[in-house]
Protein backbone atom coordinates (compact mmCIF):
# COMPACT_ATOMS: atom_id res chain seq x y z
CA UNK A 1 0.00 0.00 0.00
CA UNK A 2 2.80 2.22 1.14
CA UNK A 3 4.51 1.52 -2.43
CA UNK A 4 1.49 2.62 -4.24
CA UNK A 5 1.00 5.62 -2.22
CA UNK A 6 4.26 7.24 -2.67
CA UNK A 7 4.10 5.76 -6.66
CA UNK A 8 0.84 8.09 -6.67
CA UNK A 9 2.66 11.17 -4.98
CA UNK A 10 5.50 10.77 -7.15
CA UNK A 11 3.05 11.35 -10.65
CA UNK A 12 1.44 14.48 -8.72
CA UNK A 13 4.42 15.66 -8.12
CA UNK A 14 5.63 14.90 -11.96
CA UNK A 15 2.73 17.10 -12.73
CA UNK A 16 2.94 19.57 -10.67
CA UNK A 17 6.60 19.95 -11.45
CA UNK A 18 5.02 20.59 -15.01
CA UNK A 19 2.91 23.43 -13.74
CA UNK A 20 5.20 25.04 -11.40
CA UNK A 21 7.32 25.21 -14.70
CA UNK A 22 4.82 27.29 -16.79
CA UNK A 23 4.19 29.16 -13.37
CA UNK A 24 8.08 30.46 -13.15
CA UNK A 25 8.02 31.34 -16.58
CA UNK A 26 5.10 33.34 -16.65
CA UNK A 27 4.35 34.95 -13.42
CA UNK A 28 7.54 37.44 -13.65
CA UNK A 29 6.39 38.19 -17.15
CA UNK A 30 2.94 39.21 -15.43
CA UNK A 31 1.29 36.63 -18.09
CA UNK A 32 -1.81 34.20 -17.32
CA UNK A 33 -0.76 30.61 -16.20
CA UNK A 34 -4.09 29.87 -17.94
CA UNK A 35 -4.17 31.38 -21.22
CA UNK A 36 -2.25 30.90 -24.07
CA UNK A 37 -1.88 27.46 -23.72
CA UNK A 38 1.04 25.68 -23.69
CA UNK A 39 2.69 25.68 -26.83
CA UNK A 40 6.04 25.99 -28.66
CA UNK A 41 8.25 29.13 -28.04
CA UNK A 42 10.15 28.68 -31.07
CA UNK A 43 7.03 27.95 -33.93
CA UNK A 44 3.79 28.62 -31.23
CA UNK A 45 2.50 25.40 -32.36
CA UNK A 46 -0.21 24.36 -29.51
CA UNK A 47 0.80 21.17 -27.50
CA UNK A 48 -1.20 18.35 -27.36
CA UNK A 49 -1.93 16.08 -24.64
CA UNK A 50 0.53 13.73 -25.48
CA UNK A 51 3.44 16.48 -25.81
CA UNK A 52 2.23 17.24 -22.42
CA UNK A 53 3.19 14.29 -20.26
CA UNK A 54 5.56 15.11 -17.75
CA UNK A 55 9.49 14.08 -18.56
CA UNK A 56 8.14 11.60 -20.55
CA UNK A 57 7.10 13.34 -23.56
CA UNK A 58 10.66 15.09 -23.84
CA UNK A 59 12.72 11.49 -23.80
CA UNK A 60 9.65 10.59 -26.40
CA UNK A 61 10.34 13.44 -28.90
CA UNK A 62 14.31 13.24 -28.30
CA UNK A 63 14.12 16.62 -26.69
CA UNK A 64 13.13 18.52 -29.16
CA UNK A 65 9.45 20.13 -30.87
CA UNK A 66 7.96 17.57 -33.04
CA UNK A 67 6.61 20.36 -34.99
CA UNK A 68 9.79 22.30 -36.06
CA UNK A 69 12.14 20.44 -34.08
CA UNK A 70 13.66 23.25 -31.97
CA UNK A 71 15.32 21.84 -29.12
CA UNK A 72 13.70 22.34 -25.78
CA UNK A 73 15.38 22.90 -22.72
CA UNK A 74 15.98 19.70 -20.36
CA UNK A 75 15.00 22.19 -17.60
CA UNK A 76 11.78 21.39 -18.06
CA UNK A 77 12.03 17.17 -18.07
CA UNK A 78 14.35 18.12 -15.06
CA UNK A 79 12.06 20.29 -12.65
CA UNK A 80 9.10 17.45 -13.31
CA UNK A 81 11.59 14.81 -12.39
CA UNK A 82 12.69 16.72 -9.73
CA UNK A 83 9.41 17.68 -8.18
CA UNK A 84 8.23 14.15 -8.71
CA UNK A 85 11.09 12.79 -6.61
CA UNK A 86 10.78 15.26 -3.82
CA UNK A 87 7.42 14.43 -3.16
CA UNK A 88 7.35 10.94 -3.75
CA UNK A 89 10.68 10.47 -0.65
CA UNK A 90 9.92 13.59 1.44
CA UNK A 91 7.50 11.21 3.45
CA UNK A 92 10.55 9.06 4.12
CA UNK A 93 12.25 11.98 5.42
CA UNK A 94 9.20 13.91 7.18
CA UNK A 95 6.96 11.51 8.08
CA UNK A 96 3.57 10.78 7.05
CA UNK A 97 1.54 13.18 9.30
CA UNK A 98 0.22 16.77 8.81
CA UNK A 99 3.39 18.23 8.21
CA UNK A 100 4.00 16.40 5.25
CA UNK A 101 1.28 19.51 3.80
CA UNK A 102 3.78 22.31 5.12
CA UNK A 103 6.81 20.48 3.52
CA UNK A 104 5.19 19.83 -0.13
CA UNK A 105 4.00 24.14 0.09
CA UNK A 106 8.01 24.76 1.00
CA UNK A 107 8.87 22.37 -2.41
CA UNK A 108 6.60 24.07 -4.24
CA UNK A 109 8.02 27.31 -3.36
CA UNK A 110 11.44 26.29 -4.17
CA UNK A 111 10.88 25.21 -7.31
CA UNK A 112 9.11 28.13 -9.00
CA UNK A 113 11.47 30.31 -7.75
CA UNK A 114 14.27 28.29 -8.77
CA UNK A 115 12.50 27.83 -12.45
CA UNK A 116 12.20 31.76 -12.35
CA UNK A 117 15.26 32.95 -11.11
CA UNK A 118 16.98 30.67 -13.80
CA UNK A 119 15.44 32.04 -16.64
CA UNK A 120 15.14 35.41 -15.76
CA UNK A 121 17.19 35.98 -12.30
CA UNK A 122 14.29 37.15 -10.56
CA UNK A 123 12.05 36.06 -7.67
CA UNK A 124 8.55 37.63 -8.45
CA UNK A 125 6.70 39.18 -5.39
CA UNK A 126 3.31 37.97 -6.64
CA UNK A 127 5.05 34.34 -5.62
CA UNK A 128 6.40 35.45 -2.11
CA UNK A 129 2.73 37.01 -0.95
CA UNK A 130 0.94 34.12 -2.21
CA UNK A 131 3.08 31.42 -0.65
CA UNK A 132 3.77 33.47 2.75
CA UNK A 133 -0.16 34.22 2.78
CA UNK A 134 -0.40 30.11 2.71
CA UNK A 135 2.23 29.64 5.50
CA UNK A 136 0.91 32.12 7.53
CA UNK A 137 -2.54 30.01 7.14
CA UNK A 138 -0.67 26.76 8.36
CA UNK A 139 0.99 28.66 10.91
CA UNK A 140 -2.30 28.86 12.37
CA UNK A 141 -3.35 26.08 12.11
CA UNK A 142 -1.08 22.75 11.74
CA UNK A 143 2.20 24.21 12.43
CA UNK A 144 4.25 22.78 15.44
CA UNK A 145 6.81 25.55 15.78
CA UNK A 146 6.63 28.17 18.40
CA UNK A 147 5.83 31.55 17.40
CA UNK A 148 8.77 33.45 18.66
CA UNK A 149 11.33 31.13 16.69
CA UNK A 150 9.03 31.81 13.68
CA UNK A 151 9.05 35.79 14.47
CA UNK A 152 12.77 35.50 15.05
CA UNK A 153 13.16 33.76 11.99
CA UNK A 154 12.01 36.29 9.78
CA UNK A 155 14.38 39.11 11.23
CA UNK A 156 17.48 36.93 11.31
CA UNK A 157 16.69 35.90 7.68
CA UNK A 158 15.85 39.19 6.37
CA UNK A 159 18.91 40.90 8.23
CA UNK A 160 21.13 38.87 7.35
CA UNK A 161 20.11 39.09 3.65
CA UNK A 162 20.07 42.98 3.63
CA UNK A 163 22.89 43.34 5.52
CA UNK A 164 24.60 41.21 2.40
CA UNK A 165 23.03 42.76 -0.08
CA UNK A 166 24.15 46.30 1.26
CA UNK A 167 27.71 45.70 1.69
CA UNK A 168 27.90 44.12 -1.47
CA UNK A 169 26.34 47.15 -3.01
CA UNK A 170 23.66 45.44 -5.06
CA UNK A 171 25.68 41.59 -5.08
CA UNK A 172 22.53 40.25 -3.35
CA UNK A 173 19.27 40.73 -4.88
CA UNK A 174 16.01 41.95 -3.02
CA UNK A 175 14.25 39.24 -4.52
CA UNK A 176 16.55 36.81 -2.30
CA UNK A 177 16.86 38.85 0.97
CA UNK A 178 12.42 38.58 1.17
CA UNK A 179 12.84 34.74 -0.25
CA UNK A 180 14.88 34.19 2.88
CA UNK A 181 12.59 36.41 5.21
CA UNK A 182 9.81 33.93 4.16
CA UNK A 183 12.15 31.16 4.77
CA UNK A 184 12.98 32.55 8.01
CA UNK A 185 9.32 32.36 8.88
CA UNK A 186 8.94 28.29 7.64
CA UNK A 187 12.47 27.40 9.12
CA UNK A 188 12.83 29.03 12.34
CA UNK A 189 16.47 30.52 13.64
CA UNK A 190 18.37 27.36 13.52
CA UNK A 191 16.93 26.00 10.29
CA UNK A 192 17.55 29.35 8.54
CA UNK A 193 20.80 29.56 9.41
CA UNK A 194 21.76 26.38 8.59
CA UNK A 195 20.12 27.02 5.44
CA UNK A 196 21.62 30.20 4.37
CA UNK A 197 25.16 27.87 5.04
CA UNK A 198 24.30 24.97 2.50
CA UNK A 199 23.05 27.72 0.14
CA UNK A 200 26.45 29.51 0.43
CA UNK A 201 28.44 26.73 0.50
CA UNK A 202 27.06 24.91 -2.35
CA UNK A 203 26.85 28.56 -3.91
CA UNK A 204 30.78 28.98 -3.80
CA UNK A 205 31.36 25.39 -4.77
CA UNK A 206 29.37 25.53 -8.05
CA UNK A 207 31.12 28.64 -8.87
CA UNK A 208 34.17 27.94 -8.88
CA UNK A 209 33.41 24.98 -11.06
CA UNK A 210 31.40 26.90 -13.26
CA UNK A 211 34.45 29.11 -13.69
CA UNK A 212 36.94 26.45 -14.13
CA UNK A 213 34.86 24.74 -17.25
CA UNK A 214 33.97 28.17 -18.70
CA UNK A 215 30.72 27.96 -17.92
CA UNK A 216 30.48 31.94 -16.43
CA UNK A 217 32.66 34.28 -16.82
CA UNK A 218 34.32 36.16 -13.91
CA UNK A 219 31.72 38.71 -12.19
CA UNK A 220 28.89 37.30 -14.46
CA UNK A 221 25.84 37.49 -12.20
CA UNK A 222 24.80 33.70 -11.10
CA UNK A 223 21.20 33.10 -9.79
CA UNK A 224 21.30 32.26 -6.18
CA UNK A 225 17.72 30.98 -6.64
CA UNK A 226 18.83 27.45 -6.77
CA UNK A 227 21.49 27.34 -4.15
CA UNK A 228 18.97 29.06 -1.48
CA UNK A 229 16.60 26.03 -2.66
CA UNK A 230 19.18 23.19 -1.82
CA UNK A 231 20.73 24.91 1.36
CA UNK A 232 17.06 25.10 2.26
CA UNK A 233 15.52 21.66 1.80
CA UNK A 234 19.29 20.19 2.99
CA UNK A 235 18.24 22.22 6.28
CA UNK A 236 14.85 21.22 6.43
CA UNK A 237 15.52 17.40 5.92
CA UNK A 238 18.19 17.09 7.39
CA UNK A 239 19.13 20.20 9.71
CA UNK A 240 17.75 19.04 13.21
CA UNK A 241 19.96 15.72 13.12
CA UNK A 242 23.18 17.96 11.66
CA UNK A 243 22.82 20.55 14.46
CA UNK A 244 22.45 17.42 16.85
CA UNK A 245 25.91 15.79 15.52
CA UNK A 246 28.04 18.92 15.40
CA UNK A 247 27.00 19.57 18.79
CA UNK A 248 27.42 16.00 20.16
CA UNK A 249 31.08 16.87 18.19
CA UNK A 250 31.41 19.52 20.68
CA UNK A 251 30.44 17.98 23.40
Amino acid sequence: MQSILTIYLGIIGLVLGSFYNVVGLRVPMKKSVVRPRSHCMKCNNILTAIELIPVFSYLMQGGKCRNCKAPISPIYPLVELLTGILFAFSPFIVGWNINLLICYVLISLLVIITVSDLAYMIIPDKILIIFASIFLLLQFTISERAWLDVLLGVIIGFGLLFFIAFISKGGMGGGDVKLFALLGFVLGVKLVLLAFFFAVLSGALFGMLFLLLGVVKKRQPVPFGPFIAFGTLTSYFFGEKIVHWYFGVLM
